[in-house]
């Protein structure tokens, strides 16, 4: 290995470098993890600079999960490539809201990587199981647009080929059986109803994977409120954990975004229309024009997205009491907003 993939790998002087400065300048300093993250951990380093160094206080480090089983999944679905990738070749002056990237490097394996981030602090991660209503989300949907606007029906969507990466026939053969033990696992925390959405996707699986969509261009493919760093007073957020890029509907990204926040299904039905209106707005003033009609069928769809996540998530990674529950949730309410919407009638 030509870099680190820890803290305690690093030296202040490499450190140093990869933040500009002199290899002297960083004294020392100290690491903490942060985020709940469960495909890779996360640290905050706290740097003891010499006096005369203008740099960061903190920085976060990104690094590969210590658990067997996130690492293997990452590999096998290309999750750490598309993150370095992301922050190498279209993070910087994409005016996407998302963290500055110091350094970003990836070994020929796919799983040993190291990113320094910016430090976003005092911005706070959203709260998946508390959720978020409507108004909270209104910069959330605001930055989703920023990211679907940059490549879209743009042709760079096919030759970045990181991103042009077809999971397709992993997740066919995969679902069906991590279905099975979700299915075992969340028998007695999910009503029937929900469970059966599960056992009714697979049923209608390639035509699933296989529709086509309204509007094509560069989705986050996670986009929950875990995911998403808020400021202090709500007013702005920035895109984090970029290791589900795809191509695909930026109206899925929506509905994803909605479904898994939204806790009251009540509040949630009443949520998706006005939503995707607001989306759709910010989507034209950046000069996109996109065909409301057929991107509201693609939200109807996408609500099954998070659905699919959590069971493809939560047999993958390593278990935990929080994840354990954040997965139900995450199925829960998905489920029901797909329910809402006849998304099944669909395809």
């Amino acid at each position: 290995m030509s870099f680190p993939t820890s803290p305690e790998a690093m030296s202040p002087a490499w450190l140093a470098g990869k933040l500009g400065q002199e290899a002297d300048a960083l004294r020392g300093f100290t690491a903490s993890k942060v985020g709940t993250g469960q495909m890779c951990d996360s640290f905050r380093l706290t740097l003891d600079w010499t006096d005369d160094v203008d740099a960061p206080a903190t920085v976060v480090a990104k690094c590969p999960s210590h658990d067997d089983a996130s690492r293997h999944i990452a590999k096998l679905t290309g999750t750490y490539v598309k993150e370095v990738s992301w922050y190498r070749e279209l993070a910087a002056g994409s005016d996407v809201a998302a963290p500055l990237c110091h350094h970003a490097e990836i070994a020929d394996d796919d799983v040993d990587f190291i990113l320094i981030l910016s430090d976003l602090a005092p911005a706070r991660q959203g709260d998946q199981l508390a959720g978020l209503g409507l108004a909270g989300l209104v910069p959330c949907i605001d930055a989703a647009a920023g990211l679907h606007a940059l490549l879209w029906n743009d042709p760079r969507l096919d030759s970045l080929p990181w991103l042009a990466r077809d999971n397709g026939d992993v997740i066919r053969a995969l679902f069906p059986q991590l279905y099975a033990g979700f299915r075992e696992r969340y028998a007695a925390r999910l009503a029937p109803e929900v469970l059966d959405i599960g056992a009714a996707i697979i049923e209608k699986l390639d035509a699933y994977l296989s529709r086509q969509t309204a509007g094509r261009t560069i989705v986050h493919g996670d986009l929950r409120i875990d995911n998403i760093l808020f400021s202090p007073d709500g007013e702005s957020c920035w895109l984090v954990d970029w290791q589900t890029l795809g191509r695909g509907s930026g109206a899925t990204d929506l509905a994803y975004l909605v479904g898994t926040s939204i806790a009251d299904p009540f509040e949630r039905a009443a949520a998706d229309r006005p939503a995707f209106d607001h989306w759709i707005a910010a989507l034209e003033r950046r000069g996109i024009a996109p065909d409301a009609a057929g991107l509201w069928a693609d939200y109807r769809v996408g609500a099954l997205s998070g659905y699919f996540m959590a069971v493809f998530a939560s047999m993958s990674v390593e278990r935990t009491e929080r994840g354990d529950e954040m997965f139900a949730v995450m199925a829960e309410r998905p489920a029901r907003q797909a329910l809402a919407l006849g998304s099944l009638d669909l395809f």
